[in-house]
């Protein structure tokens, strides 16, 4: 039973991160913590488990992503080489943090982010892209943005899509080829961060069985199965319904995870 929830989590989070370009950690990580609670995993682990599980997953959720935005030359890669640097080390330095941080604490933080990334997206508070002119960052700025993205990403589970493509467009790269970009970037981050986690979480001797670390294998094998088919219905549905309800929906749903987390 608990297997078809993660394939039905799977399927939404494709189908978010087909419509509104998010990896889909920040729904996948409270449904993962409920879904641990029912499992009656340790309540010690059960939150540094749903985020380093997340960031496997998004492994998967990113690869038609970023296949697509690459056919679409929206990718720049270079500047995904120069930022992965960075995103391994933060990575790796988040999933220490987040084993640090208890696991109330850290379900808390993510709550809130939670919230504050449900204010950006409904109001679309973007800064301003570049123009015409391509002038790309310099590589120190790559290095530490992404340095400061793969840590925060960890921390919260996440493919660092909200942090990214606000970092890429203040740094004055074109909106769609700061979308493209940030999708490639989303690969590194969960990489790193999910073998992180395995790692740090490796010596724990209260994890379930089928765990690698702080990483739950039968979620990665669910969610994986279903969410790289449907990422693709949507970006179909990203071009037939309105964007800006849509994002306020999503915002909404945002809001009751942050709200539940923090209380």
């Amino acid at each position: 039973m608990i297997f078809l929830l993660y394939l039905l989590l799977g399927a939404v989070a494709g189908v978010l991160a087909g419509l509104f370009g998010v990896g889909g950690g920040l729904i996948m990580v409270p449904v993962l913590v409920h879904s641990f609670t029912l499992l009656n995993i340790d309540p010690a682990v059960v939150t540094q488990m749903a985020v380093g599980t997340s960031l496997a997953t998004i492994i998967f959720t990113s690869l038609n992503s970023i296949y697509g935005h690459h056919k679409k030359g929206a990718t720049r890669w270079p500047l995904v080489g120069w930022m992965s640097l960075g995103i391994v080390a933060g990575s790796a330095l988040g999933a220490l943090t987040a084993t640090l941080i208890p696991g109330q604490q850290l379900q808390f933080l993510i709550g809130l982010f939670a919230i504050v990334m449900a204010i950006q997206i409904a109001f679309d508070l973007r800064p301003g892209g570049g123009d015409d002119t391509y002038r790309p960052p310099g590589r120190s700025w790559l290095i530490g943005g992404g340095s400061i993205i793969g840590w925060a990403s960890s921390i919260f589970g996440i493919g660092g899509g909200s942090l990214t493509v606000p970092f890429l467009l203040w740094r004055n790269l074109p909106a769609r080829a700061a979308v493209g970009t940030s999708a490639a970037c989303g690969l590194p981050i969960a990489i790193a961060g999910a073998l992180s986690f395995m790692w740090f979480g490796h010596d724990q001797s209260n994890l379930p069985a089928w765990s690698v670390g702080y990483v739950y294998l039968p979620a990665v094998l669910g969610i994986a199965l279903t969410s790289m088919v449907s990422a693709r219905l949507g970006v179909r549905l990203a071009h037939q319904l309105p964007q800006k309800l849509l994002k306020r929906l999503f915002a909404l749903l945002l809001v009751a995870i942050g709200i539940s987390f923090l209380i």
